[in-house]
């Protein structure tokens, strides 16, 4: 681990801790769900802690997953709520979610400047190519993850050169010869490609603190290509130290043959920990928090993410790279499906163990059990390993795991020396040492 290095944290504003049925527990509160003053103070508590930022993912569909027992419903659009969020805090940052797939870049090149006006400089954009949702955006099916890709490179490409056609420097505000702005730095961008034709320009200039941070979800091949050519960092799925290392080190290979440095990509899973005073308390709440996925159900998610059933085998029947179907058929996730595929093919696992995977159970997040001590220690073996630069904190099981995430998990990072006491920036690229 290198000297003086710290971890990059953020938060994920969802109410992680209610999923499976700890939503029912009388004190929840989760019939404060749909209030921003909830989000709001799950805001303020990431700033006091002097996380780098808070992160909100996006649904623009609803499955049937999302309704029923589960305490879900799908998302508020999250640049709408950082919108109000961003008057109610002053330094934390803002990343929010915004598709490649459904959405103009022309819209969505004007939103997140907006946001960034908004915030301070405090934004960022998590790009996504959605994996469900064109049933509401038209008759096409889903598109192919490479046609996807392509698009989402180009809709980035036009959203980089609208930020760009309207610099902060074309504001001149001269009182004394009367000009305001200058016309000839404001500059159309006459995109015409492939998906999209632009003119341009945007109709907002630049914040002073530069362009907004760009993240990216997905850590399949293509993702990974994506990724290492523009990324400043990747929400990765990384359910083992194994995968973290793998990628993390694949991505610093793709990122110097983009011609870039090999940190320039950031390497962010999502923690999804369940904290408690003691061991048996955590493993308890863990074991909460899963008991609403019956077998069907773990067999229906396992055909969804990977295309596998696994009906009528024996718990303690082993899987094997034989039983894999065929890589190129469609499949839910295709970075889920290749962690799936990868876990089988080295370990032969049993029945039992892959139906208890989080690629099936969760969203392939790394999951950590325990006390603040076991967690930490968790932490820091992964870094110390080279398989993160930080992560995004998801607390499991209840507030109270929230609570000692914040109260006693944070003050021990920066008592180690790997997180800040103090902010030192006020913009999201200060933080992320951009």
């Amino acid at each position: 681990m290198k000297a003086n290095k710290q971890l990059c944290i953020g938060f994920s504003l969802s109410a992680t801790w209610m999923k499976g049925y700890g939503w029912r527990k009388p004190d929840s509160g989760v019939e404060r769900m749909d209030s921003i003053e909830y989000y709001i103070e799950l805001a303020k508590l990431a700033e006091k802690a002097k996380l780098d930022f808070l992160f909100r993912a996006d649904y623009l569909y609803v499955s049937p997953q999302m309704l029923g027992d589960s305490a879900n419903y799908g998302s508020p659009d999250p640049t709408l709520l950082f919108a109000a969020i961003a008057r109610e805090t002053e330094r934390i940052g803002l990343v929010t979610t915004v598709s490649t797939t459904f959405n103009p870049p022309y819209v969505a090149a004007r939103q997140l400047q907006s946001l960034h006006w908004l915030s301070n400089g405090r934004a960022g954009w998590n790009i996504v190519t959605s994996i469900e949702g064109a049933d509401n955006f038209g008759d096409a099916p889903m598109p192919s993850p490479q046609a996807r890709y392509a698009r989402a490179r180009e809709f980035t490409d036009v959203v980089r050169k609208l930020w760009a056609s309207f610099p902060r420097e074309a504001i001149v505000v001269d009182r004394e010869s009367g000009q305001f702005s200058d016309p000839e730095r404001v500059r159309p961008i006459e995109h015409s490609g492939e998906y999209f034709s632009v003119k341009g320009p945007l109709t907002l200039p630049a914040h002073s603190s530069g362009t907004p941070p760009l993240f990216q979800a997905g850590a399949s091949d293509i993702g990974r290509d994506f990724a290492s050519s523009l990324a400043d960092a990747i929400f990765a799925a990384m359910p083992d130290l194994e995968s973290g290392v793998e990628l993390r080190g694949d991505l610093r290979k793709r990122a110097e043959q983009q011609g870039r440095h090999p940190d320039a990509v950031k390497v962010l899973p999502g923690l999804y920990f369940f904290l408690a005073d003691t061991r048996e308390e955590a493993q308890t709440l863990f074991e909460t928090a899963n008991a609403h996925f019956s077998t069907e159900r773990r067999l229906a998610s396992l055909r969804s993410v990977l295309g596998l059933d696994l009906s009528g085998r024996a718990p303690s029947d082993r899987v094997t790279a034989a039983d894999l179907p065929d890589p190129d058929q469609p499949v839910r996730s295709r970075t889920h499906a290749e962690l799936l595929r990868g876990y089988i093919a080295r370990s032969e696992p049993t029945v039992s163990e892959v139906l208890a995977r989080p690629e099936v159970v969760g969203s392939a997040h790394w999951v950590s059990v325990g006390t603040v001590e076991d967690v930490l220690n968790d932490i820091l073996q992964r870094f110390e390993a080279g398989a993160i630069d930080g992560f995004i904190a998801l607390p499991g099981g209840s507030e109270r795991s929230m609570e000692l995430f914040f109260e006693r998990l944070m003050p021990q990072l920066a008592e180690r020396g790997l997180f800040r006491s103090e902010y030192t920036g006020s913009t999201l690229r200060e933080h992320l040492g951009i």
